[in-house]
């Protein structure tokens, strides 16, 4: 039987139970069902109930502390052997906002659970993997390719961890370890719910578009059990794509990425999230203050 750890829960930034109801959850419920040892994690403060109803072997994780991870790897080492087939990486916050009203400590946070925990687990699981020849699956996004608005931060963090995949898929090759990086595009999760009655602060250079930020961190995406059924299959394949994308957009974002010219997107998202209606507010102010 083949074993794996996953990551299963969306680490909040602000100490939200989450760990119910995402996309980790549908994954680990669909690498079950293909007959895999699914070894979720949840914070050690979050509900398991979900996760012993339905059969599935957990142990508490906090990604950003290195003795957890190690108590982790004691745990696994006791069901699995020396032998880990799999690990997901999908730990992740979300921080929604504009990159010059950015709070940077919670931006720190949020690199410390979406860059430095899937850092740490592989760099404890390596050996486990190693021996296997297994696969490491990162679960990116499509925010690490395009300037998507309000997510100058998260997208920062989800570049980073993208080119690291990217990397670590080369230095892993001799290994016989097969390294996927999965650019997601938005999926319903757990994630959102930190940010969804942010707001922009007072004074803000982008208070003429309150209400269009609102509705944006409030957005309904897409299914996610479709989703986990697509990033399992391709995981379990004996030749998985490095860059494996799927989810809502990104095959157009794929396609302009590959041909289109670098500022492509910047003309998309101007439109699509009205900053024409941002820049004649700018301008109307400017016009006040001058005369």
């Amino acid at each position: 039987m083949a074993y794996m750890v996953y990551d299963m829960v969306g680490y909040p930034a602000y100490a939200t139970p989450c760990g119910k109801g995402g996309i980790g959850e549908a994954l680990v419920k669909e690498y079950t069902s293909c007959g895999v040892h699914a070894i979720a994690t949840v914070l050690p403060n979050e509900s398991h109930d979900h996760l012993t109803e339905a059969g599935i072997t957990w142990f508490p994780l906090d990604v950003t502390v290195e003795k957890s991870v190690i108590d982790l790897k004691q745990n696994v080492l006791a069901i699995a052997g020396d032998y880990l087939d799999i690990l997901v990486n999908n730990a992740g916050i979300c921080y929604t906002m504009t990159a010059i009203d950015t709070d940077v400590e919670a931006v720190k946070r949020m690199f410390n659970v979406n860059v430095f925990g899937p850092m740490q687990l592989v760099h404890h699981f390596h050996d486990m993997i190693i021996k296997a020849c297994g696969t490491i699956v990162n679960i990116g996004s499509i925010g690490g390719i395009v300037p998507y608005m309000y997510g100058s931060s998260y997208n920062a963090s989800k570049a980073a961890l993208q080119h690291w995949s990217n990397t670590l898929r080369l230095e892993m090759s001799p290994f016989n370890v097969k390294v996927i990086t999965v650019i997601s595009g938005e999926v319903g999760t757990n994630i959102l719910k930190n940010d969804v009655n942010r707001e922009l602060p007072e004074g803000s250079y982008y208070s003429p578009l309150a209400i269009d930020f609102k509705r944006h961190v409030q957005r309904t995406p897409s299914n996610r059990f479709e989703y986990a059924a697509n990033v399992v299959a391709q995981s379990l394949r004996s030749s998985p794509a490095a860059w494996f994308w799927y989810g809502s957009s990104t095959r157009v974002i794929r396609f302009f990425d590959t041909f289109g010219w670098r500022t492509f997107f910047d003309f998309v998202f101007y439109r699509d999230f009205n900053l024409g209606k941002l820049r004649m507010a700018h301008l109307a102010r400017m016009k006040q203050i001058c005369e």
